[in-house]
């Protein structure tokens, strides 16, 4: 597999898995191939987090939440594809 490996942990008694789900869909439709993986990690304790090729991301205790889609898109392309444009996506950092 070539490209960034996405890792999405989620808290499985919180009933995350919905939201996981979707943010890998964005993921997936944002990047595509420039993907190597977006896996689902079913997790307990409230653990809600991102990483890219190992590295955090996200952690919803650590950064107050859930990231939105554009951010999250900021978050993996700087991460992992920063020559990657985002379109329209990026005018919040213009």
């Amino acid at each position: 597999m070539s490209g960034p490996q996405i890792s999405i942990t989620y808290c499985t008694q919180c009933n995350w898995l919905l939201r996981a789900t979707w943010m890998a869909s964005e993921l997936l439709s944002t990047f595509g191939t420039e993907l190597g993986s977006v896996i689902l990690v079913p997790g307990t304790g409230g653990v809600f987090f991102i990483e890219v090729d190992g590295q955090r991301i996200w952690e919803r205790k650590r950064d107050g939440g859930f990231p939105d889609a554009a951010a999250l898109k900021r978050l993996v392309r700087d991460q992992a594809l920063p020559e990657w444009n985002l379109g329209h996506g990026d005018r919040a950092n213009s």
